[in-house]
């Protein structure tokens, strides 16, 4: 049987229904502002929502299999917290970013230091693990 991690399992939900909500603000945009696919530049509100997208997209692809490597080795509630962590500042980064790009810095600060730390976690977990501690 599988070890059980439901609250890293639901904090990963939660950044697909994030990355879903930013996909789905970009087809919005797109629609609003005139800019057909393939285009990714036109009305600059457009624009901010496509690189909200697009970062975070970015940073979810490094920060989900730190989040899963830290449950597996080190634990399922440190890593969701992180993980929660890490999603309330992708949150306010997007939030920040779609209305006022230069406002986008706190938001990102608190999702850069969830990720260093959950990066910090998983590799601590791992080395343990080969270590034989």
């Amino acid at each position: 049987m599988l070890p059980s991690f439901p609250m890293t399992a639901g904090v990963t939900l939660l950044i697909v229904l994030l990355l879903f909500a930013t996909a789905f603000a970009v087809g919005r945009g797109r629609h609003k502002y005139g800019v057909a696919a393939p285009a990714v530049a036109g009305h600059p509100a457009f624009e901010r929502l496509y690189r909200v997208q697009m970062n975070t997209l970015e940073w979810a692809v490094m920060t989900l299999p730190c989040l899963w490597i830290a449950a597996a080795y080190v634990s399922d509630a440190l890593a969701a917290g992180l993980g929660g962590l890490w999603l309330l500042g992708r949150i306010a980064y997007a939030l920040a970013y779609a209305a006022d790009p230069a406002k986008r810095a706190r938001g990102f600060i608190v999702g850069a230091l969830a990720f260093g730390a959950l990066g910090l976690v998983a590799g601590g977990g791992v080395i343990r693990q080969l270590i034989g501690g």
